[in-house]
């Protein structure tokens, strides 16, 4: 349809579109016309980046959560969960295995774990910054004081991912506790991006009582952020969570979703996710060809990696056929830092 390339074409000169233009994309869009969208974001992003993807070496410090949200396999009550904690030496080990593999950012994601209190983390991060002054660190940790984001960066800490997951207040109530508040995850962000971070924020697309409404108001919320990093992944059910029969997030809106933030932001940095190829065994790669330009590697101890199952399933990718399956797409990865260039220049 026409008007929908038309209203992505404005989305591409002007960085943004009214609510009512993305649910008319979102309500009227085929499948035929997502094709025509993943090739004008793909196009964008080898505009921008070249044929060349940013690798981000994951570890997953703890799969302790004080939380219990509704979706997630790490929920406070799921006493089935296996629960571990990386020592700071187990973290350093998974940095230097990084550094040695061409990894020059270092991903530290967990839980809502207190054990990891701004001294500890303060430590962790001055040391990794002492070894390896030229590499990243970006953090995935949850919600935390204005306080404690300040000393975080003042170690050193680079980046921090803090999904939104929905700014739509009833659809948010449903996926959380009562203890958990959306004005606080919005503040959040707002510290973040105060204090200096590179920050990224995002959506889990399928999850329970979402409409096109809510993502519509995503989307907006989105541009008027203006994130550094974006994060859309499916929704993936556990079996120990109050969603365990929720129908999974669809393959097909992640991917349209994925190059709509890539229209509205040539300078964004998108992760072809875990859970995207979780959903489906080429999903990274359509990913990739939607405008995605960031990939995550596991690169935790093997001994915990079959312990931090945010959603059952989850697909762990070999180094090397994570190559292999770049080059048979046309793209490679790229031994920079890859930071947002937007984020210096203001662009």
């Amino acid at each position: 349809m026409e008007e929908i390339i038309s209203l992505c074409q404005k989305l591409k000169d002007t960085h943004s579109l009214k609510f009512s233009e993305y649910l008319f994309i979102l309500d009227t869009v085929t499948p035929d016309i997502s094709e025509q969208i993943f090739t004008m974001a793909k196009k964008m992003t080898q505009e921008e980046f070249g044929q060349k993807i940013y690798r981000r070496g994951l570890i997953e410090l703890s799969s302790y959560c004080k939380n219990d949200c509704y979706y997630c396999g790490l929920r406070a009550s799921n006493t089935e969960a296996k629960r571990y904690r990386l020592s700071k030496e187990d973290i350093l080990e998974s940095c230097a295995y990084g550094y040695n593999k061409g990894f020059r950012t270092f991903v530290l994601q967990g839980g809502e774990d207190p054990y990891f209190s701004d001294e500890l983390l303060s430590n962790i991060i001055e040391t990794i910054k002492n070894k390896y002054p030229e590499c990243a660190i970006t953090l995935s940790l949850g919600e935390r004081s204005f306080q404690s984001y300040k000393e975080l960066k003042r170690a050193g800490a680079d980046r921090y991912l803090l999904r939104h997951e929905t700014i739509t207040p009833t659809h948010y109530t449903k996926l959380h506790p009562r203890q958990l508040s959306l004005d606080n995850r919005i503040e959040c962000l707002n510290h973040l991006m105060e204090l200096g971070f590179q920050v990224g924020t995002g959506i889990m697309v399928g999850s329970p009582f979402q409409t096109n409404d809510a993502i519509a108001n995503d989307l907006v919320f989105i541009q008027k952020l203006r994130p550094h990093m974006i994060g859309i992944g499916p929704f993936l059910p556990h079996s120990s969570t109050p969603f365990r029969d929720k129908e999974k997030g669809s393959l097909s809106t992640t991917l349209l979703l994925i190059s709509l933030c890539r229209l509205m932001d040539k300078t964004v940095l998108i992760p072809a996710t875990t859970a995207l190829c979780t959903l489906d065994t080429k999903g990274r790669e359509l990913g990739i060809l939607a405008g995605a330009n960031v990939i995550m590697p596991n690169i935790s101890p093997m001994s915990v990696r079959n312990k931090y199952m945010l959603y059952d399933n989850k697909v762990f990718t070999d180094e090397e056929k994570l190559e292999e399956t770049l080059k048979a797409i046309g793209y490679s990865t790229s031994v920079a830092r890859g930071d947002n260039r937007r984020h210096n220049n203001d662009l």
